[in-house]
C-alpha cells in the first residue's frame, strides 16, 4: 500500500511529517493493505496563516483494484486530529465497501453451488 502526501503552502509537509501520518495510517489501515494499492493524502488550511476552528482539512483518497475510488474527509483543529478523524472514516468505508464485495461472492458461489445440485440431483 502506498501513500502519497499532498499538502498545500500552509502545512508544513516535509518527510519527518509524511513518514510519521504515514506510518499513523498505515496501523489504522493494516487490515485492507491486500485490498488497496494506493492512497492519497491531501491536507489543507482552510484559513490559511488566520487561526480559526476546525480549518485544517484532510482528505483521503483510496485506490481500491476493481473498483472506483473512494474519498473521504475530516476538518479538525489540528493535522493530527484531521488525519485521525479521517482515517477512522476510510476505515469505515473500507469494512463496508469489502464486506460488500464478500457478500456478492458468497451470493454468487452460492448461486452455482445450487445449480450444480440441481443438475446433479436430476
Amino acid at each position: 500500500m502506498k501513500i502519497q502526501f499532498n499538502t498545500n503552502k500552509n502545512i508544513n509537509g516535509d518527510e519527518k511529517h509524511q513518514n510519521y501520518f504515514s506510518n499513523l495510517i498505515e496501523k489504522k489501515l493494516i487490515r485492507y493493505q491486500s485490498h488497496v494499492s494506493r492512497i492519497e493524502v491531501y491536507i489543507t488550511d482552510q484559513n490559511g496563516k488566520k487561526e480559526g476552528l476546525d480549518d485544517i482539512l484532510c482528505l483521503l483518497e483510496a485506490r481500491i483494484e476493481g473498483i472506483q475510488t473512494i474519498a473521504v474527509s475530516d476538518q479538525a483543529d489540528s493535522i493530527e486530529q484531521a488525519v485521525s478523524g479521517a482515517t477512522e472514516k476510510l476505515k469505515t468505508a473500507l469494512e463496508t465497501i469489502l464486506g460488500r464485495m464478500q457478500n456478492q461472492k458468497r451470493t454468487i458461489s452460492w448461486n452455482k453451488t445450487k445449480r450444480h445440485l440441481k443438475r446433479w440431483l436430476q
